[in-house]
């Protein structure tokens, strides 16, 4: 049974790496997990195709979890999804939760082989707001 895949999506490339890696280092390799940061030309920013691509990366039958940092980054997470195919967009869901420590719980959930709703729950639910 395949578990939930995670996305780290952020406005800065180095935060998005340094999230991946510390999701890593606390659940291994165990989720397929991808992480996106910055706009096309490298700047501050994220990019919707960035986001499709970093999906796809993530892609599990079980679904994926995407985790933003702020406000545009949850904007172009969304148009991503809507731009997936549509028996792929509703096996991806964005997380209200904090983006490094909704990514770690998301991630150690998703370990275990849980839904992708309980991935979700348990991310807003235990990650403090």
């Amino acid at each position: 049974m395949a578990n939930v895949g995670i996305v780290i999506v952020s406005h800065s490339p180095k935060i998005a790496e340094g999230a991946a890696d510390m999701v890593r280092q606390m659940v291994g390799d165990s989720v397929n997990l991808a992480c996106t940061g910055g706009n096309a030309d490298g700047g501050l920013g994220t990019d919707v195709a960035a986001i499709i691509a970093a999906i796809k990366r993530a892609w599990s039958e079980a679904g994926v979890a995407i985790l933003v940092d702020l406000g545009g980054a949850e904007t172009n997470s969304e148009m991503a999804v809507e731009m997936l195919d549509a028996n792929l967009r509703g096996r991806v869901v964005i997380c209200n939760a904090p983006i490094v420590e909704g990514a770690v719980i998301a991630a150690t959930e998703a370990s275990g082989g849980s839904s992708l709703e309980a991935v979700r729950r348990m991310a807003e639910e235990l990650a403090p707001q």
